[in-house]
C-alpha cells in the first residue's frame, strides 16, 4: 500500500489586504514534498506578497498556512525558518566582508561565545557537498560570482533543515551557463526531499524545471495544473487573460533607407574591436550575443559613458565626437540602461520628478524653479502613452512594479525627443504582458522615424523585434543579417564563434 504523504505546505482560503487594496484573495495551494512547483503571473499578480507570507514577512488578513499537516502561525521570517520555510531571492543576501563558511552559519551560534572553527568549516563543505558543487568555504562573499553568492544562500537554508525554499527569479542576473547550474541545484535538492517553491519570468525554465505550476493573476488564483498538461500558450493566456497570439506577434517592418548612424571600425581599447554597421531611421537593430560579448560596452561608447578609442561614428552623415552622455544626448541620442535600480532611476524619487530627470533644464524658470505644472502635464501624458499603471504620479517609482518601472524610464528618454534610441536588455525581470506592451512601444517608436538599438539576450525578443541583427562574441563582430526569416540557431551560431557572415545594408 503506498503512503500518502502529509503536504509540506498548504495555504487554505489565504487572503491579503493593504488598506483598500486586496493584494491576494482567497488563495489555495498545496506543495507536495519532493516536489517543484513553479508560481507564475504578470507583475503585479501577487507573487510578491505571497512569498513574504511563506515566509514571515507579512501575515494574512485571512485564511490559513499549514505546515506538516498542522496549522502555524509564522509571526516573523525567524518563525518561518524553525519550520523549515526560507527564501532565495534574485539579488544575494550575504555579508560581502565574511567567508562562505561564516555567512552559511550566521543566524546560528553553537557552544557559547567560542565559535569552534573546524567544526563549522566541515559542516559548511558538507551542505556545499550535499549540493553537488565544488565551493571553497574559506572564500569571502565578495569574491563569490552572483551564482555562488545563491549557493551560499541555499546552503544557509540547508543548515536551517528546510522543508520548502522558496526560489524568487534565481536566474535572472546570471548566465546560461550559470543558471543552468542553479537549475540542476534545484533537482538535487528535489531528489534530497526539499519542496521548491520556483517564481521565474523565464517559461523555458518552469518548462525545463517544474512539476506543476500555479497561475495568479490580479492576486487571484487562476490554475494549477501539472506542467505536462500546459503549454506556453495556454500557460500565457491564463498569465494575461487573453489568447497569445496577440504577444510577440513581428510588426510590418518601418525601416526606411535614410542612414541615421553610421559606425565604422569603432573600437575600445581591451575592451571590443571594428564594430561597423549602418542604421536607418525607423529600423530596429538588435545586437546579440552570449554574455560576455561586450554588447553593453558598444551602446555605452555610442553614449558616450566610455567612449571609444578608435573609430568613426557619423549622424547624418557628419562625423562627430562623443565624448560624455551630455555630448550624446545633445547630438539626440537617448539610452535605457539595463540597470535601472542603479542607473536608470531614482527609486524614491517620485514618477514626475524622474520622467524629468534627462531633460530638467526645459522646466526651469529664470530663477532656477522648476514648473511643476509642466512637468507635471508632461508626466502624465506619458502615464497615459506608455499606460503607466499607477493612481498618481506623485507616487515613488519604488513601489511600481518592475514593468511599470520600465515605463517610467522609458518615459525619461522618451522626453528627450531622441532620433537614436539604445534599449539595454529593455524586458530583464518583467513580465509577459509588460514585454508585449514595450515591444509595441519599440515597434511605435519604429513607425515614427526614430533610429532603434534593441541589446537584448532573449532571443525569441530579438527574432520579433529585429530588422536586421548584429551578433557579437568576445568584443568581435560575427555578422549582420536579416531578422525576418531567422531563426535562434543561425544567431547562436555565430555567437558561438562557429562561422561568421556579414550582410551588410546600407
Amino acid at each position: 500500500m503506498t503512503e500518502i504523504l502529509a503536504p509540506a505546505l498548504e495555504l487554505r482560503n489565504v487572503s491579503k489586504t493593504f488598506g483598500m487594496t486586496d493584494a491576494l484573495k482567497d488563495i489555495s495551494l498545496t506543495l507536495l514534498p519532493g516536489e517543484i512547483h513553479a508560481i507564475v503571473g504578470e507583475n503585479g499578480a501577487g507573487k510578491s506578497t505571497l512569498i513574504k507570507i511563506m515566509t514571515g514577512v507579512h501575515q494574512p488578513s485571512a485564511g490559513e498556512i499549514i505546515v506538516g499537516a498542522k496549522p502555524v502561525v509564522l509571526r516573523d521570517t525567524r518563525d518561518a525558518q524553525l519550520h523549515g520555510l526560507a527564501a532565495v531571492y534574485q539579488e544575494p543576501m550575504v555579508f560581502p566582508d565574511l567567508s562562505v563558511a561564516e555567512n552559511i552559519f550566521i543566524s546560528q551560534r553553537e557552544g557559547g561565545l567560542l565559535v569552534d572553527w573546524k567544526r563549522m568549516r566541515e559542516a559548511a563543505r558538507a551542505l556545499i557537498a550535499r549540493l553537488g558543487i565544488s565551493l571553497d568555504v574559506d572564500r569571502t562573499a565578495a569574491d563569490l560570482t552572483l551564482a555562488e553568492q545563491q549557493t551560499v544562500e541555499i546552503a544557509r537554508a540547508l543548515s536551517l533543515d528546510v522543508k520548502v525554499l522558496i526560489m524568487d527569479e534565481p536566474t535572472a542576473s546570471l548566465s546560461a551557463h550559470e543558471a543552468d547550474r542553479l537549475l540542476q541545484t534545484a533537482r538535487t535538492l528535489k531528489a534530497q526531499g526539499v519542496s521548491v517553491v520556483y517564481i521565474s519570468h523565464r517559461l523555458e525554465e518552469v518548462f525545463e524545471i517544474a512539476d506543476r505550476v500555479t497561475v495568479l493573476r490580479d492576486g487571484r488564483h487562476i490554475s494549477t495544473q501539472p506542467i505536462a498538461e500546459v503549454t506556453r500558450d495556454s500557460l500565457i493566456g491564463a498569465m494575461v487573460g487573453r489568447s497569445a497570439d496577440e504577444f510577440f506577434s513581428r510588426a510590418v517592418s518601418a525601416a526606411t533607407d535614410r542612414p541615421v548612424l553610421e559606425v565604422s571600425g569603432l573600437s575600445v581599447d581591451n575592451v571590443f574591436s571594428d564594430i561597423s554597421f549602418v542604421l536607418h531611421a525607423g529600423e530596429v537593430l538588435c545586437l546579440s550575443g552570449l554574455v560576455g560579448a561586450r554588447r553593453t560596452d558598444v551602446g555605452l561608447a555610442l553614449f558616450g559613458v566610455a567612449p571609444a578609442t578608435a573609430g568613426e561614428i557619423r549622424i547624418e552623415g557628419k562625423p562627430v565626437r562623443i565624448a560624455n552622455p551630455q555630448a550624446a544626448m545633445k547630438l539626440g541620442i537617448a539610452y535605457v540602461s539595463e540597470d535601472r535600480r542603479k542607473l536608470g532611476l531614482a527609486m524614491t524619487m517620485p514618477i514626475v520628478a524622474n520622467a524629468s530627470l534627462a531633460t530638467l533644464d526645459r522646466y526651469l524658470n529664470g530663477f532656477g524653479l522648476i514648473r511643476r505644472r509642466e512637468e507635471r502635464e508632461m508626466a502624465e501624458s506619458y502615464r497615459t502613452r506608455l499606460n503607466i499603471r499607477t493612481p498618481s504620479v506623485d507616487i515613488a517609482v519604488g513601489t511600481l512594479s518592475g514593468g511599470n518601472q520600465q515605463k517610467v524610464m522609458l518615459a525619461k528618454w522618451l522626453n528627450l525627443a531622441p532620433r537614436i534610441l539604445i534599449l539595454d536588455e529593455p524586458t530583464r525581470g518583467i513580465d509577459v504582458g509588460a514585454k508585449a506592451e514595450v515591444h509595441s512601444i519599440v515597434h511605435e517608436l519604429a513607425k515614427a522615424g526614430v533610429a532603434v538599438i534593441v541589446i537584448s539576450s532573449d532571443l525569441p525578443e530579438v527574432l520579433a523585434l529585429a530588422d536586421r541583427i548584429l551578433v557579437m562574441r568576445e568584443g568581435r563582430q560575427m555578422g549582420i543579417f536579416p531578422g525576418e526569416g531567422a531563426s535562434q540557431a543561425a544567431v547562436m551560431q555565430l555567437a558561438t564563434g562557429e562561422t561568421a557572415r556579414e550582410t551588410r545594408h546600407a
